[in-house]
């Protein structure tokens, strides 16, 4: 039963076995993965370990099922804290405090936050984070059983999307190839140093990626777009430094300026998550794909002609342009010396009839 898990949890926490916390949490979420203590808790033990980005993915989840729950903004303040997210933290601990105004915790570490982004702009000394004392979380039977399933906190056990990245001296490129994905379906959150993408598949399980960057982005300039083969995100770098990996490891944080080329005629040959990726040939791969793409009705019929309109003369583009609208829609042509010098009349399809009407 989840009740029983979650109250084992509760006692290895207590006991200070952070890892069979977790462990038992997990199990419990498994059984009950819309309860949104359950990630809370959790969030609170990852941090005890260490592991900030899944904590910060728990309390994210925790918000998600319980928007009204302080403590799920206390464990997402706590965690980008421990990030060095110090204005992602600051605006989670505001909400939080909102809601619980009597508790002294929230007003300390926003207080803490507010140093370290002075320190960080050159106003004061950066301090460290003292460590955040948390409350024994007491046992609760209040579970709700639900036959959701249980999803990862950072990445899926199983990734469907492969992604692949590279970059320019002032931006990350990340694609996710992920093919026929509708633009309403896709979520992406840029943080200070994390970035989190969320794909809703009908049927399934979300798609979820969650990573802590190498290095830190400028969210307002980030960006992301979805086409027909792939979702492709642009990262601003907050510094022009070389990323010797994708995301970030403690024992392998080695900066360096990037030299941009002169001639600016090739790419140069960025760091990767894969050594010796061509990513001229990767590119040329994927806009093959799309020009071979298999469409068919309205879909095909479009992008028919559009390739005709994308490699006709000037001629061929205003004889298209002005049969097309003359006729409202009904008939398209390419020999401008035919429609040029008069006006194109419309001709509906058999067995239907073409009205005017009045505005």
């Amino acid at each position: 039963m989840a009740s029983d898990l979650e109250a084992r949890a509760k006692e290895a926490f207590i006991d200070d076995h952070f890892e069979l916390s977790v462990e038992l949490y997990t199990q419990a979420i498994a059984l009950s993965p819309k309860k949104a203590e359950l990630y809370i808790d959790r969030a609170q033990a990852n941090i005890k370990l260490g592991h900030y980005t899944e904590a910060v993915a728990d309390a994210n989840k925790a918000i998600e099922l319980d928007p009204s729950n302080s403590k799920a903004y206390l464990r997402r303040g706590t965690a980008c804290l421990k990030l060095e997210e110090y204005q992602t933290a600051k605006v989670a601990l505001e909400t939080g405090s909102a809601m619980a105004s009597g508790d002294s915790r929230f007003s300390s570490l926003i207080k803490e936050c507010e140093k370290l982004i002075a320190g960080e702009m050159g106003d004061l000394p950066q301090e460290s984070v003292e460590e955040t004392v948390q409350e024994p979380v007491l046992p609760t039977n209040n579970v709700v059983p639900v036959s959701d399933q249980l999803h990862q906190a950072t990445v899926e056990a199983k990734p469907k999307f492969r992604h692949e990245f590279y970059q320019k001296p002032e931006e990350v490129v990340v694609t996710i190839f992920a093919k026929g994905i509708p633009a309403e379906s896709v979520a992406v959150e840029f943080g200070e140093q994390i970035l989190s993408v969320t794909i809703n598949l009908p049927d399934e399980d979300a798609y979820r990626f969650q990573t802590r960057l190498f290095g830190k982005i400028i969210r307002g300039k980030c960006k992301f777009l979805v086409l027909s083969t792939k979702i492709e995100i642009r990262l601003a770098k907050a510094e022009p430094i070389t990323w010797t990996s994708f995301e970030f490891k403690k024992d392998n944080r080695i900066t360096q300026s990037i030299s941009v080329p002169a001639s600016g005629s090739q790419r140069p040959p960025y760091p990767s998550s894969k050594p010796k990726r061509d990513w001229d040939k990767i590119e040329a791969e994927v806009k093959k794909e799309e020009k071979d793409e298999k469409l068919d009705g309205d879909a095909a019929l479009n992008k028919f002609f559009r390739d005709i309109y994308k490699d006709a003369d000037e001629d061929t583009r205003r004889a298209m342009q002005k049969s097309f609208v003359e006729s409202n829609g009904t008939v398209l042509s390419t020999n401008w010396k035919e429609v040029g010098t008069k006006k194109v009349e419309g001709s509906p399809p058999d067995g239907m009839e073409l009205k005017k009407w009045e505005i």
